[in-house]
């Protein structure tokens, strides 16, 4: 990739390093009925520094999930690097891999089929602390109670007996959050977790992860195709479009300055986050730089201080390429 890796997977928030460090991740899977294999993820490099929310935007498709999915050890067709709290993941037995999944835990999007329909809210909360062998029945029990109380289930008694079934939308994926909360791990990947839920009931789920990370310092990689709620909760967002990264920085210098075509598309559909016309008209940058975007077809490149972005083939017809004011 063209671009400088030290800088772009380690910008942050106060950090002295990285507390994930993604690079040149490919994915790839095999094509039923054809020969060959179908690329999901193409050389996406990024970082997560500890306390940082970095947001993975992008439409179905895109690869948000097959990246966390990869990050977690998920999927064995991973290649490349992924590099949590400086140890090497990919390749790892499933044995070692069990060991590090306690300090980084995965919140799925439907919290109607994320929980088991015959467990109990408390047994739900308590099953990774029993697959880590974390504490004894009385630790466990408080753990469970705080956890809850954590994500705004209170008083915990009234839910720790209670069935999925029993619960609200809302308060599903509340335990899905307790779930992830109770072992206190590092890093947290939140696929959509919003996405099911009424409007209402999203910004209570934000505050949470929000509340969580600036109490505990817990990094957090929150997988979503809304830039308004990327705008509120992240301190940096990338970018994906057909498996690869396109524009990568910090939130409001992308909200502000949206560089790539297809990150302006998506800000043209948020009608309260799109900045006057004017400033999408065009790259800030000068006239040599912007012959350059025209002629090397992909890489990512830094135009501003952690800010970057992919060049992009002038040929694709759904991508207009921008005019600049001189062209005009």
């Amino acid at each position: 990739m063209m671009m400088n890796e030290s800088r772009s997977s380690t910008s942050s928030p106060g950090s002295g390093g990285p507390l994930l460090e993604v690079k040149d991740l490919d994915v790839c899977f095999g094509a039923r009925g054809r020969s060959g294999e179908v690329a999901a993820v193409r050389g996406v490099s990024f970082g997560i520094a500890p306390g940082e929310i970095l947001g993975l935007i992008g439409e179905s498709g895109s690869g948000k999930t097959t990246v966390a999915r990869a990050v977690m050890g998920l999927v064995r067709s991973a290649t490349g690097s992924v590099r949590f709290e400086g140890r090497e993941m990919l390749g790892l037995s499933e044995r070692a891999l069990r060991k590090v999944r306690r300090r980084l835990h995965l919140v799925f999007q439907d919290p109607y089929d994320s929980l088991h329909p015959g467990m109990r809210v408390r047994e739900i909360v308590e099953e990774a602390m029993k697959i880590h062998r974390v504490g004894d029945r009385a630790s466990r029990e408080a753990a469970i109670s705080a956890a809850l109380e954590e994500v705004d289930l209170t008083p915990s008694s009234r839910f720790t007996g209670r069935y999925p079934h029993q619960l609200s939308g809302g308060q599903r994926q509340r335990v899905a959050v307790a779930r992830a909360m109770v072992l206190d791990p590092a890093l947290v990947l939140a696929d959509e977790p919003t996405s099911m839920l009424d409007l209402s009931l999203r910004s209570g789920i934000l505050e949470i992860l929000k509340r969580h990370r600036d109490t505990h310092g817990t990094g957090y990689l929150f997988i979503t195709h809304d830039l308004a709620l990327a705008r509120h909760l992240c301190d940096r967002v990338a970018v994906m479009l057909g498996g690869r990264l396109v524009e990568l920085g910090p939130t409001e210098a992308v909200v502000a300055t949206p560089l790539h075509p297809y990150t302006r598309m998506l800000l043209q559909a948020v009608e309260e986050l799109a900045p006057p016309s004017s400033s999408r008209a065009g790259y800030p940058i000068n006239d040599q730089a912007q012959e350059s975007y025209a002629t090397i077809a992909s890489g990512l490149q830094e135009v501003a201080p952690g800010h970057y972005v992919a060049c992009y083939e002038m040929s694709q017809p759904t991508l207009d390429r921008p005019t600049t004011e001189k062209e005009e």
